[in-house]
């Protein structure tokens, strides 16, 4: 991480945020092949698209991404993208999943996204999305992001 992206027209150091939450915030990430089918579908993603997963965080009903991408896509066009794409695969790869969810939405409409800075909040965010998903760490009280008052 902290790697500048080179591609023929730019140099970039560009790091999303993103929060995905599941659609009813069904718990569909309590299977582990599921969690498995999530990571190869990225890994496809990366080999297509600018864009590399640094860091993913998954939780039982939501999702949560550190992502790098080519300056070229828009914040919403790359969550729009991934978001799309991995439903797709999903729901091919785990078919009992468009079941569980009523009519084939894997993801809700909305999502959570913000830029990372590289040197003093990324730290902090990255730990955070490390620890989702971890039971024992759920049940400690939520993780300060900043600190308003210094």
């Amino acid at each position: 991480m902290g790697a500048l992206r080179r591609s023929w027209h730019n140099v970039s150091e560009v790091h999303y945020h993103f929060v995905t939450p599941i659609k009813y915030r069904k718990g569909v990430f309590e299977k582990p092949e599921r969690e498995q089918a999530l990571r190869a579908v990225m890994r496809g993603i990366e080999e297509r698209y600018e864009v590399w997963f640094e860091q993913v965080g998954v939780d039982r009903d939501h999702v949560h991404w550190v992502v790098s991408a080519a300056p070229k896509y828009a914040p919403s066009a790359l969550v729009r993208m991934i978001k799309s794409i991995t439903a797709r695969e999903m729901f091919r790869r785990c078919p009992d999943l468009r079941e569980e969810l009523w009519g084939g939405e894997l993801w809700t409409d909305g999502f959570y996204v913000a830029t990372v800075g590289e040197h003093g909040t990324k730290k902090v965010i990255m730990d955070y999305v490390a620890r989702q998903g971890r039971k024992a760490l759920r049940e400690l009280r939520q993780l300060k992001l900043f600190d308003p008052h210094p």
